[in-house]
């Protein structure tokens, strides 16, 4: 009687709902809801909480306490810190590519490699925060790599992440250098590539290998596991793939 009201426990266990809670780079902003949908239909006893952020910042709320199960950076190196400290079960995998682009609300007059930005009538270029956002770092890195930083730096205005980055480019700059995965969402479908967006030449900057791991938590871990194998199947990768990201 003991065994079967034991058994009886734990299969109630299982049933409970479970919500899990992730740390997710900003430029994921409009892939996660599409990810979470599929997962959900898997595994509809779980549900997936989200906070946006730049992996930097992210990555500094996980250093002092922030109980995230799982972090979807924008770059390798920050859930590698994460793993050197102690704060991962394993290293870091990648599970996409990222990539850069230019972009403006007017007709662009531009190439791949960047050289209106020197231009008079280009007063103001918004791009992520290097220190806190991968893929403002990159962004630094193409103005460098292209021979424009000099010229351009006095009107760069720096965002706390990609996704304010692309806000301050619709309202507030001339121009912004921001993920080109955004313009694979219904939101942004209105802007034409080659027209309001181009990609910049990747021969530019190194690519932008974006990583996940599995924070040391005590709770609800085989949930968050399943995420993270959910996020390395053919399913979640051809949804990565409808947002412009590369996947191996």
């Amino acid at each position: 009687m003991k065994l079967v009201l034991l058994s009886l426990l734990l299969f109630s266990t299982l049933l409970q709902a479970t919500k899990i809670h992730l740390a997710v780079a900003a430029n994921l902003a409009f892939v996660v809801p599409e990810l979470k949908k599929s997962f959900e239909i898997l595994h509809p006893k779980i549900t997936i909480k989200t906070t946006l952020a730049s992996s930097g910042v992210l990555t500094a709320q996980i250093k002092h306490g922030a109980r995230y199960g799982l972090f979807l950076s924008a770059n390798m190196k920050y859930p590698q810190y994460l793993y050197e400290e102690g704060l991962a079960f394993d290293k870091p995998k990648s599970y996409a590519q990222g990539a850069l682009a230019l972009f403006s609300t007017k007709k662009l007059h531009c190439d791949e490699n960047l050289h209106c930005l020197k231009f008079k009538n280009i007063r103001k270029i918004a791009l992520g925060n290097p220190k806190t956002a991968p893929y403002g770092k990159a962004a630094i890195e193409a103005l460098k790599n292209a021979l424009l930083y000099e010229n351009v730096k006095k009107k760069l205005v720096f965002a706390e992440s990609v996704s304010q980055t692309l806000s301050y480019a619709l309202k507030a700059t001339d121009i912004g250098i921001v993920a080109s995965s955004l313009f694979y969402t219904p939101k942004m479908k209105v802007y034409k590539k080659n027209i309001h967006w181009i990609p910049i030449n990747t021969s530019l900057y190194e690519p932008i290998e974006q990583g996940m791991i599995l924070l040391k938590i005590k709770k609800d871990k085989d949930a968050y596991r399943l995420f993270y194998q959910f996020l390395q199947s053919s399913q979640a990768k051809n949804i990565f793939k409808r947002f412009g990201y590369k996947v191996l």
